[in-house]
């Protein structure tokens, strides 16, 4: 179970900061000043800038409870996602200052959120949410602001599979008014990376009250839709500039819709048979190139 006052290592801080030594308390103080820049720094740096020893960074980390300052920093950079406003991303965000670097830099960050995504995720848990997806009586999809865009891709390809899928969104009717029929044998599923949607969050947690399962697609055990989810799902979506990366999410979505397609395979291969007539009668798809090719 994840430490609750690790959620906010900011506060954690100062309810300890009376315990601390004369040395742990600037680095204290520097931290609660400037987290934004202290998420980022080696305790070597942290050390040299605040005036202590790299030892005193440490022990610092350890009279917080971490193993040592890499936990702690990876914590912080838990908190800043969250704390930081898009203004203070763009300003902090120095490795995309030079704009013939820009595209390299992107690209990298998102392949290191895909393989950072793949050596943690949990397949057990993966393979628990297929079967929940395959057997829940409805699935509803909640991926508000940023996370529109995963919540409708999900939505469009799992509505190719199944008939039991609604994307819950803003709209004519209020999202509580969409989920009023609501039921112990439905599966919900909230997307949500920081800045985390307090609309997503109180969804999710109204889904809870009425008994159904909750998934998370998400980016940390920290998140808030992981504290309400049954099953979290985590997919990294470090920032890039004011962009938070939506690669990692979308793979391991692709990943969900491939694996309960393949649950499937049998009854959706004559219903895509039947699509392919209807896309074909009604011209959907440009076969113009294809033709030409032929």
């Amino acid at each position: 179970m994840i430490n609750e006052n690790k959620r906010d290592l900011i506060k954690q801080i100062q309810n300890e900061f009376s315990k601390l030594s004369k040395g742990q308390k600037l680095i204290a103080q520097y931290i609660i000043e400037n987290y934004d820049k202290a998420a980022f720094m080696t305790a070597s740096k942290l050390a040299n800038k605040v005036g202590v020893s790299e030892s005193t960074v440490v022990r610092f980390a350890n009279a917080l409870g971490f193993e040592g300052y890499p936990q702690l920093q990876k914590g912080l950079e838990e908190i800043i996602k969250i704390k930081l406003t898009t203004v203070q991303r763009v300003e902090m965000t120095n490795e995309y200052s030079d704009e013939d670097a820009i595209l390299k830099n992107v690209l990298k960050s998102d392949i290191d959120n895909i393989r950072s995504t793949l050596e943690k995720v949990d397949n057990n848990t993966f393979q628990q949410i297929v079967d929940k997806i395959c057997t829940a009586e409805k699935i509803y999809i909640v991926g508000l602001r940023s996370s529109t865009a995963l919540g409708d891709y999900l939505g469009f390809y799992l509505n190719l599979i199944l008939d039991n899928v609604k994307v819950v969104s803003h709209g004519i009717s209020d999202i509580f008014e969409q989920m009023l029929r609501i039921s112990d044998k439905d599966l919900v599923i909230g997307i949500g990376f920081p800045r985390y949607s307090i609309k997503t969050v109180d969804v999710l947690s109204y889904a809870k009250e009425q008994g159904s399962t909750i998934v998370g697609i998400t980016d940390s055990l920290l998140s808030p839709l992981a504290n309400i989810a049954d099953y979290p799902l985590i997919a990294k979506s470090n920032m890039a500039s004011f962009v938070d990366s939506l690669v990692a999410p979308l793979s391991l979505i692709n990943a969900l819709i491939v694996a309960v397609g393949m649950r499937e395979k049998e009854q959706i291969t004559q219903y895509f048979d039947k699509l392919e007539g209807i896309w074909e009668k009604r011209n959907v798809y440009d076969r113009s190139h294809s033709d030409r090719n032929s």
